[in-house]
């Protein structure tokens, strides 16, 4: 079985950073993904990441992978389903029956996206359906949306649409909302957004571009996009074992060198508590770039 210096579960959206980072400290380094990019691979256009005016999400995905590639990093394509951590190193083991040892890991699986499960959801994700106000917001201005919830992320996002959209309509299920009150006061006195309370989205009609949307109560508005702000969820269940410390939303509590309460176990992008949760590539890119420098100092205090 082949040790390794370091091992980097998952492939998101900025791993390129620690794969380069890794292989120019000369650690000898794997990466374990199950699907590349995720969130911004399928992304029908990213322009908010540095010296990218305008492209689609997979295309900058793949310049990533081309750029990996060139740094040398050891890359299979397999997932993950055990991390367990022995006195000095981990073991990890994949779907394919596979198992490898590292001294390090660095963790991040990102969040996952809970739906509403409307008609026409999953079909329209990322084009005209977005779970991220901050990512596709721009996409919208002068337009008509409508934005789903009533926690305080719905309310923030819908805020945020507010100042470039023509309207947004609030979807929420009940008439009283979880939200802090301050921000319910700061959504009700915005002249551009509409309440609709006690409804809920059936599903999305379209032709060329999307139209409008019918409501439980079968009930219609035009529409132009539609934004799902449920609280996403930290995906660390296979390391729940270790007993990392997490936050009230579950986020991994790391230190300001990326490392987690699990000794030697690192972790990176939306699933941890640094960056102020601005769960964006460039921050993502950052928390890598620390994660795999500071794994690097500790292997050179141990050498030495």
């Amino acid at each position: 079985m082949n040790h390794y210096d370091l091992i980097i579960i998952w492939a998101w959206s900025a791993w390129l950073p620690a794969w380069m980072y890794a292989s120019r400290y000369n650690l000898k380094n794997l990466i374990i993904w199950a699907m590349p990019g995720w969130a911004l691979a399928t992304s029908h256009k990213v322009e908010n990441y540095p010296w990218t005016i305008s492209a689609p999400g997979k295309e900058i995905m793949d310049n990533f992978r081309k750029h990996a590639i060139d740094s040398w990093s050891e890359i299979i394509q397999d997932t993950v389903t055990e991390i367990n951590k022995m006195e000095n190193w981990f073991i990890i083991k994949t779907s394919s029956g596979k198992e490898y040892t590292s001294s390090y890991v660095i963790y991040a699986t990102g969040n996952k996206y809970r739906k509403l499960g409307f008609i026409w959801e999953n079909e329209f994700l990322w084009k005209w359906v977005s779970y991220c106000a901050t990512c596709d917001g721009s996409f919208f201005k002068w337009l008509d949306v409508w934005i789903v919830w009533g926690g305080n992320t719905a309310l923030t996002e819908a805020l945020y649409l507010a100042e470039m959209c023509k309207k947004v309509y609030l979807i929420h299920r009940r008439d009283t909302f979880r939200a802090e009150s301050i921000r319910v006061e700061k959504v009700k006195n915005t002249p551009n957004i509409e309440m609709v309370l006690n409804e809920e989205v059936e599903s999305v009609a379209w032709w060329m571009f999307m139209e409008e949307i019918k409501l439980k109560s079968w009930k219609t508005i035009k529409a132009d996009g539609i934004f799902v702000a449920i609280w996403n969820e930290p995906d660390t269940k296979i390391i729940n074992h270790l007993n990392p410390i997490k936050d009230e939303e579950w986020c991994l509590v790391v230190d300001k060198r990326q490392e987690t309460s699990v000794k030697w176990l690192y972790a990176a992008w939306d699933v941890t508590t640094n960056s102020n949760k601005f769960r964006q590539t460039i921050m993502s890119a950052a928390e890598w770039c620390l994660a795999a420098n500071s794994i690097h100092e500790d292997l050179m205090k141990n050498w030495h």
